[in-house]
């Protein structure tokens, strides 16, 4: 399959079952709402070495939160609920309950739940309080410029990561455009998020490593520095790949979010140095969810 110059390689990108949580921060303004998820996402990359993946999912206007304020949804996935929990806990403790003016609310009513303000109530030392309302309680936890105002549980679902498209171009700012146009559509989306800095990823990773102890090492197979060993895949044209990683709520979100970036992508074309597109696998032996893109662009 070849769209504008750029040839689709009939593969498919292997992904993980997952656990997810949906939190929205509010605060007086957008910048205080912002500083908080971005905060909280940080170090949220990838499992293998942050144990969840996290992003912000988008900007709520005040008519969309709980309390009436700006708002960002925040999306964290991790392998098992018990991470899950650990991580939100730790990131709403230290980066949310610390940042000036804002509160957290659950964005998920899914009977299934995991602790939010539950167990960071004690921060309170005795002098927190709480409310019913309906049958969510939420916890009011006396702090220097007021309360901070947070819902005891949040919802979580099965959820999928590690979605992908690599882009292969002749030069760094080429694939650079194409995955900066890739990521601009995708990020368009709702339930899902693209969790490494930027949406991109320069060091895509294969399973294992020739050093004990590394259970993922750098793909060598798709670095142009490394062209002419065994293994390695790059045409002589090819002096840079990038990968953009795709959590999402079900496979349907990561589905059309790889569609969007594979038509971003195409739209560039081979005239502006895009050479082909490829999916990260590992031979379909450890995600049991598999994105085949020839099928997802036919869509």
């Amino acid at each position: 399959m070849i769209i504008n110059g750029v040839v689709i390689d009939d593969t498919f990108s292997e992904a993980f079952s997952m656990r997810a949580t949906r939190v929205i921060i509010t605060a007086i303004n957008y910048k205080w709402a912002r500083h908080a998820a971005e905060t909280m996402t940080g170090f949220a990359t990838s499992v293998i070495g942050c144990r969840v993946e996290a992003g912000i999912e988008r900007a709520m206007g005040n008519h969309e939160t709980p309390d009436g304020r700006p708002g960002m949804s925040v999306l964290l996935f991790s392998t098992d609920r018990k991470t899950l929990q650990k991580q939100l806990e730790a990131r709403v403790g230290q980066c949310v309950l610390t940042c000036p003016t804002t509160a957290v609310f659950s964005g998920m009513d899914n009977e299934d739940q995991i602790a939010l303000g539950k167990n960071l109530r004690y921060f309170g030392d005795g002098y927190q309080n709480s409310k019913l309302i309906g049958d969510k309680r939420f916890w009011r936890i006396p702090v220097m410029d007021g309360e901070f105002v947070c819902e005891e549980m949040a919802g979580v679902q099965k959820a999928i990561g590690g979605g992908n498209i690599l882009v292969f171009a002749r030069t760094v700012s080429q694939v650079l455009l194409a995955c900066e146009a890739a990521i601009d559509s995708m990020s368009m989306l709702p339930n899902i998020i693209l969790p490494f800095p930027g949406g991109g990823v320069r060091s895509g990773s294969k399973v294992g490593s020739k050093y004990k102890g590394l259970s993922a090492s750098t793909n060598h197979y798709f670095c142009p520095t490394l062209k002419g060993l065994a293994g390695n895949d790059l045409a002589k044209n090819i002096e840079a790949v990038m990968e953009i990683v795709i959590d999402g709520l079900t496979a349907e979100d990561i589905r059309l979010a790889m569609k969007r970036g594979i038509e971003a992508v195409c739209d560039l074309g081979k005239s502006q140095g895009i050479e082909k597109i490829t999916g990260g696998n590992y031979g379909g032996k450890l995600g049991e969810h598999h994105f085949h893109l020839r099928e997802i662009v036919d869509e």
